[in-house]
Parts: structure tokens; C-alpha cells; sequence
């Protein structure tokens, strides 16, 4: 708009046109003036601040880890003096060491069977007992198999046992060795050409592709017992649902393409359900809505998911209901009062957090308790919040993120408000978010997976290994005992007995 300052109108009325238009320009270039802003504020703390809206438990516990060592180093000054008295009240922080581990007696008698006071023959009366933790360096060996022939005296025939069956034809790696790669790669997110360097320490020279190749071939032992879990899982009526990137690579343009995992997650926790916690793992060149669909062509039930598009599609025939995740819609607000401490923002989070207190005292009640509390003292809060959110939005630029963040909330009231209508759904999707969380650190190691087929042993070993870790199962020794079984010939009908909750109740000790 050009304003020639030296011929402005004289009637007053189109001044005060003049003018209004003025303001109302001034008003939406502040408008946008602060949008920006906002981004840049949001893209300088996703690039330099942390994004969660908790402190990194990482972090955090590296602080925690240089302070307990200080006080450790005070506690055992060898100077009386400068040593920290203990509180008197203090108690033992100390667990009790498991009784499964194996002990080693070392006996402290007191030198020779006289009294040192007056040479009188000693007695036992009693004995003081205390156990220290001991650690015994991990070892590679060599299984030599041997097997005579033998031979009939009368006939000639030739008799010997017949060679075990290797997990992986001709190679060199037991059940056991197998396991323990495949846990420091998947579990601890240790890279290959690291334990090839390991081994090395230990005087045997492994390549990194030799070690890909027993991967490759231990996975293929997993695929059906993957197969078993993903459909015990997808049985269920209620899961948690979202996805996460794995850089690919991709040889023929000579860099990485972005596949995804796909994760479903259940979780009976909250609500007292009979069904053991697991969650799968499945891999996809991309993010098309057709993946999800596909995994969840047999699933009937609630499906608590996060703000994809995608999953509306899954709508379509009645059988899946969507909840949807209040966590994602306070984090929208939560990232605004992060940015500029906007007062609304602030008092959005404020009654998000009173719906988030009556959940935190009626977690682990049974659904129908559940079902009342919150028509009683969550539903108040809701119905509130909405009628907050459709006063304030009209007053609102509708470019402004803060516009954005509650036509978000409300164009998902239907998913948002499920938990009012059934005591099994949970407010948001964090169960799934905890199991993505070991993927994004095992990206951050790895770097990338080196296939689409590498992307699908991922998925794999994670919905094993993540199934474990939720139901108190020692990884390494449940891929250990199940890769030993399915190589002896375990009976394909029977798999469900080796899926990790049944495994645990067959090994109490070792799970």
C-alpha cells in the first residue's frame, strides 16, 4: 500500500478510513512479525535446547553419576577425619544380591587353633558372613566336537553320531556367541565393526561382515517366532500405535533413504488388564497410510495414536476406534510457553495438568473404577477446557501458533474425550513413545540400517528384545535358550510357548 503523505484527503471520513486501514495492517504485520518469531525461537530450541518437556534422563543421570562418585571418593578418605560421619538413621540402600548368582566361599580363620591371650585351645562359637559383588571377565572358548566312528568287526559297516545342527550352516558361532552379538547390537547399541574390535582385544580377528552374516543368519531363526508375536499382539482390542525414521541406505544413489518402523505397543498396566505388556516392530520403505492399514487389516479395538493423518483412514469400516494423545496436544501448547511464556499457552497446560492428577490417582484401578472417577472429576475438567478453547480462539490471528495448537486439540475432541466413554483407554501414547525410545538410540549408533532387509531384522530384534526388557526377561539368556531350541528342532505348533512372558514362567531364575 503507498501512502503519498503530501496529498491526503480532507474529508474526515475517509480519514478515519484511512486510518482504520493503517491499524489493521500494522496489527497483521505484528501478527506475523511474532509468528516468525515464534518459529525461529522453536527451530533454535529443537537445534539447541532440549525438546522434551522433562530433562533429559540422560543427562540428568550423567549428573547424578559425577555426584554420587564425589561422595563416594569422601566416603572412603582414608583420613578419619576429613571422612563424612554417617547419619545415624541412615539405612542400607543396599539390595540383597540375588540368590541365582554363583558363590565362591573364601574362609578367614584366625591363624593358628591357640588363644593369643593365654594359649588356650580355640572353639567355634558362631561366624560373621558378608558377600561382595565379584566380576568375571567375559571369554571366548573353542567347542571341539568330536565324533568316533566305529566299525563292525563281522560286516564292515562304518557307525558314527551325526554332526549337530549349527544355527548357522558352516559356521563358527554357537547359539550362545550368536546371542550375545545380537544383544550388543540391538540391546546395548553397540555397532558390529566396535565388537569386532572387542573380539579382537581378545585374540580372535572377526570381520564386521562375517558378524552381518551370523545377524543375518540368526534372524531368519526369529522371523516365525516374530510372526507369533505380532499376531498375539494385534489380537488384542486395545494398542498404542506410532512410527519413528531409520536412515536406509540406498546404493544406487550412494546415500541413505528414510524407512520407518512401525510400532505397536500393549500396555494393560494402567487399568489392571490380564494381558502381558509387549510390543512389535515392523519395518516399511515409507510412511504411506497403507503400511498401518496393512499391519492392522485383522485388528478390532481402540487404537491410541497420535496426530497422522494416516490413521483416520483405519476408521473406515467401524472396526477401530482412534484415541487420541493428550500428551501431543500439550505438547503443542507446551512448546509455545516455552517459546515466549505466552499467559494463554500457560493456561492451557494448566488444565491439561488438572485432567493429567486424576489420572495419576486412579492409575491401576480396575476400568470401571476408572470409567466413574473420570465422568465424576475428569469430565468437569474437559467439558471446561473445551469451552476455553472455542471462547479464545475467535480473539486469535489465525496464523498464530497458538491458533494452530487449539484447532488441534479441538479438531481431535472425539479421540481426545475417548477415555470418557471407557475406563481402558489412557490419555495419551506414552507406552508406545517408551518403545521408540531404544530405536532412536540405536539410530544414533548405527547410524543407518544397510538394506530394506536390514531395516526388517531391526524390526525383528526389537519386538523380541523391547517384549523382553517389559516383562523383566534377561535378553541374552532367552535368545540364547530359544535359538538353542528352535535349532534342535522345536516344534513350529509350539512357538507360543517360547514368546517371552511364557518363556519367563517356564524360567523364573533366568527371566
Amino acid at each position: 500500500m503507498q501512502l503519498d503523505l503530501n496529498n491526503l484527503p480532507s474529508d474526515p471520513a475517509l480519514l478515519h478510513c484511512l486510518v482504520r486501514d493503517i491499524a489493521s495492517l500494522i496489527e497483521h504485520r505484528n501478527t506475523e512479525i511474532e509468528r516468525l518469531r515464534l518459529i525461529i525461537r522453536q527451530l533454535q530450541r529443537a537445534q539447541y535446547g532440549r525438546r522434551s518437556e522433562r530433562l533429559d534422563t540422560d543427562q540428568f543421570a550423567l549428573g547424578l553419576e559425577d555426584l554420587d562418585t564425589d561422595l563416594a571418593a569422601a566416603e572412603t578418605d582414608p583420613d578419619p577425619i576429613t571422612r563424612p560421619a554417617p547419619a545415624p538413621d541412615a539405612s542400607p540402600k543396599r539390595k540383597s544380591l540375588p540368590d541365582h548368582l554363583p558363590r565362591e566361599e573364601v574362609v578367614l580363620g584366625p591363624g593358628n587353633e591357640a588363644c593369643a591371650g593365654c594359649g588356650g585351645a580355640l572353639h567355634a562359637i558362631g561366624e560373621s558372613i558378608s558377600e561382595m559383588l565379584d566380576w568375571v571377565p567375559a571369554q571366548l572358548r573353542v567347542v571341539r566336537i568330536r565324533r568316533p566312528k566305529f566299525a563292525c568287526r563281522a560286516c564292515g559297516t562304518v557307525t558314527q553320531a551325526p554332526a549337530p545342527e549349527r544355527p548357522i550352516a558352516g559356521g563358527l558361532a554357537t547359539p550362545a556367541l550368536l546371542s550375545q552379538v545380537l544383544v550388543s547390537k540391538y540391546c546395548d547399541h553397540t555397532p558390529l565393526y566396535r565388537q569386532a574390535q572387542i573380539f579382537a582385544r581378545h585374540g580372535v580377528e572377526l570381520e564386521r561382515s562375517t558378524l552381518a552374516g551370523w545377524v543375518g543368519g540368526a534372524c531368519w531363526w526369529f522371523e516365525s517366532l516374530h510372526e507369533r508375536l505380532c499376531k498375539n499382539v494385534f489380537a488384542s482390542d486395545h494398542l498404542f500405535a506410532d512410527d519413528t525414521p531409520i536412515p536406509v541406505l540406498d546404493p544406487g544413489r550412494g546415500r541413505t533413504k528414510t524407512g520407518r518402523l512401525w510400532v505397536y505397543a500393549r500396555d494393560q498396566h494402567g487399568w489392571g488388564g490380564p494381558a502381558p505388556p509387549a510390543a512389535v516392530y515392523l519395518f516399511a520403505p515409507d510412511r504411506k497410510a497403507e503400511r498401518p492399514a496393512s499391519h492392522l487389516e485383522h485388528f478390532k479395538g481402540v487404537l491410541h495414536v497420535d496426530g497422522y493423518a494416516g490413521f483416520e483412514r483405519l476408521t473406515s469400516n467401524g472396526d477401530i476406534i482412534l484415541a487420541a494423545c493428550w500428551a501431543h496436544t500439550r505438547r503443542k501448547f507446551y512448546e509455545i510457553a516455552e517459546a515466549d511464556g505466552a499467559p494463554l499457552a500457560l493456561e492451557a497446560l494448566r488444565r491439561i495438568g488438572e485432567i493429567y492428577a486424576v489420572e495419576a490417582r486412579i492409575r491401576g484401578q480396575s476400568p470401571a473404577h476408572r470409567l466413574a472417577a473420570r465422568r465424576s472429576l475428569s469430565k468437569p475438567y474437559v467439558d471446561n477446557f473445551r469451552l476455553w478453547l472455542e471462547a479464545q480462539l475467535p480473539l486469535l490471528p489465525g496464523r498464530a501458533k497458538l491458533a494452530e495448537a487449539m484447532r488441534y486439540a479441538l479438531s481431535r475432541w472425539n479421540g481426545l474425550t475417548r477415555f470418557l466413554h471407557d475406563g481402558r483407554v489412557e490419555l495419551d501414547t506414552n507406552p508406545v513413545e517408551r518403545a521408540i525410545r531404544p530405536v532412536a538410540l540405536g539410530r544414533k549408533n548405527h547410524l543407518f540400517a544397510g538394506s530394506d532387509g536390514g531395516g526388517a531384522r531391526w524390526a525383528i530384534l526389537c519386538s523380541l528384545i523391547e517384549t523382553c526388557k517389559l516383562n523383566g526377561v534377561e535378553p541374552y539368556e532367552y535368545l540364547r535358550d530359544v535359538l538353542t531350541r528352535m535349532v534342535d528342532g522345536y516344534p513350529v505348533n509350539r512357538l507360543d510357548e517360547l514368546l517371552p512372558w511364557a518363556w519367563k514362567a517356564e524360567n523364573p531364575v533366568n527371566g
